[in-house]
């Protein structure tokens, strides 16, 4: 059966941008005018100022509803605070700071308020609620209150990034969709029991190969505020503005190695402005339209993907995306493996191999603003690190893990996939092979090996060893404990394995 490849194309809608002087109505106009030439279809998502701004609605009313979707954007914005009585903090009547732009820094029953004002308005104008909600983050109590009271489709928030724009999203499920926990949005469910039946989205189209540890440091670890690699359409030399780029993107992002589906979002913010925009959209809108006359993508509207998604799926599938090559360099390669427990990074780079990130799921991880209010400018959600080549890198480390026998680190051959099902994937090296399964992996060789993670990084971001024996490994992070279980495989120390008979395989358990 053949892999569903899925854009969506998603705009959202602000009224106000403090930031510069910029036409906001001219991006959404030509926005519409390029995917009604190319008949793709796409969604529009509306923050509070611009649903309560006629120039907008009143666009958006007249467009065909078969090719376009209406949906809502939840950030925070002074008309919406003084519409339910709740004192606004923000230094602009759109303020992007995390204290007053966001769910999270509001009690639980201003969330409501914020999230009812928002629904009811779009009933109001456009005659019913909207299905699909999007924002750049959200807290879990949010979702799980308008899942349950105004039922949606889908919901879309921003990729994996570290401290751009002031906030962190770090350690997630990578791309693709899944289904958030009840105690914690920014995790999978485990079980259908424990999660929102409401598909999750990475939006942006992140670089595969360089997005994740973009201007790392090796020597001080300096990398604080991320810099960009995606789809989006601003972004010049590498992104969505650079017609090579693109190309390649396409390329490996949709070459079927997905196991589930391939996906990525595409669109721009109005507050962007146009000029920055015109020419990446120029030329990703008609390249979309050809490969989805060829039946090679599929151009949706979020809302179709999520109830393609549920009807498709009942808990979450493991994904995969990789590319075999940089867009700049065909000496690179990188795959991302994500299932309900655990997320895995194997990179290459010039005959060297690291493991360069593993980050492990716990559904019954709280949420760390669902009892309490963001009081900062910024705001991080996070996962359980294990192998974090962006952060534990230091000291002249690029952290990761090594394949070493005895002294010897070991150079990769050519990468290649392998899909076996049952969300299950087998990446070969050479004489190495990969296979990750939804809850463990394997990796073996003909002959007997090590995988010992280096780090430089000493900070707060590195695991504490709770114990460790020959089998198990027990981490804490974040207040909450984890375990690496061998069922082939003997620690040598918590930072290095030994293989039995040319094999370690790993289980992931989370208490």
């Amino acid at each position: 059966m053949s892999k569903k490849q899925i854009i969506n194309i998603i705009n959202f809608i602000r009224d106000v941008e403090p930031r510069c002087v910029v036409d906001l109505v001219e991006p959404v106009r030509h926005q519409i005018d390029l995917m009604e030439q190319y008949n793709l279809k796409g969604t529009f998502l509306l923050q509070y100022d611009a649903l309560i701004d006629p120039v907008f609605t009143d666009m958006l009313k007249s467009l065909d509803k078969e090719q376009f979707e209406i949906g809502v954007w939840f950030e925070i914005v002074q008309p919406q605070c003084e519409a339910v009585g709740i004192p606004w903090t923000g230094r602009f009547p759109w303020d992007w700071h995390t204290h007053c732009g966001f769910s999270v820094g509001y009690t639980k029953p201003q969330r409501e308020q914020l999230a009812d004002v928002l629904f009811e308005k779009f009933r109001e104008i456009f005659g019913y609620y909207p299905r699909v909600f999007g924002s750049w983050f959200f807290d879990t109590h949010t979702v799980r209150y308008i899942s349950e009271k105004y039922g949606i489709d889908a919901m879309c928030n921003c990729k994996e990034q570290y401290g751009t724009d002031g906030y962190t999203l770090w350690g997630g499920y990578y791309g693709q969709g899944y289904y958030p926990s009840k105690t914690n949005v920014f995790v999978p469910a485990h079980t259908k029991d424990q999660q929102i039946s409401v598909p999750l989205f990475r939006m942006l189209g992140s670089d595969p190969v360089y997005q994740y540890d973009l201007g790392v440091n090796s020597e001080d670890n300096a990398n604080l505020i991320q810099g960009v690699i995606s789809l989006e359409p601003v972004y010049q030399g590498g992104g969505g503005g650079s017609p090579e780029w693109v190309d390649w993107y396409i390329k490996e992002n949709f070459n079927g190695e997905c196991l589930s589906f391939g996906y990525a979002q595409a669109g721009q913010e109005n507050s962007m402005n146009w000029k920055n925009m015109k020419a990446g959209l120029e030329y990703q809108f008609p390249l979309f339209a050809k490969l989805q006359s060829e039946g090679k993508i599929t151009v949706e509207k979020i809302g179709d993907t999520g109830k393609w998604f549920k009807k498709t799926w009942d808990v979450t599938p493991a994904s995969a995306i990789t590319a075999h090559t940089a867009f700049d360099d065909n000496n690179k390669s990188s795959v991302w493996y994500c299932s309900d427990l655990y997320r895995i990074n194997l990179y290459t780079s010039h005959n060297k191999f690291r493991i360069r990130d593993i980050h492990v799921f716990d559904e019954k991880m709280p949420d760390p603003y669902e009892d309490c209010v963001c009081t900062e400018n910024s705001a991080a959600y996070e996962t359980l690190s294990l192998v974090d080549g962006n952060r534990h890198s230091g000291a002249g480390v690029l952290a990761g893990v090594r394949i070493m026998r005895g002294c010897k680190e070991l150079a990769p051959d050519k990468m290649e996939f392998c899909d076996l099902g049952n969300d299950t994937a087998k990446i070969s090296y050479g004489s190495f092979d990969f296979t990750l399964f939804k809850d463990s992996l394997t990796v073996s060789s003909a002959e007997d090996f090590s995988l010992v993670y280096l780090y430089g990084n000493k900070g707060n971001e590195i695991p504490k060893v709770v114990s460790c024996s020959a089998k198990e490994l027990c981490l804490c992070y974040l207040n909450r404990t984890y375990k690496l279980h061998l069922n082939s495989g003997i620690f040598d120390s918590p930072t290095s394995i030994h293989s039995e008979n040319g094999k370690i395989t790993v289980s992931f358990i989370t208490e």
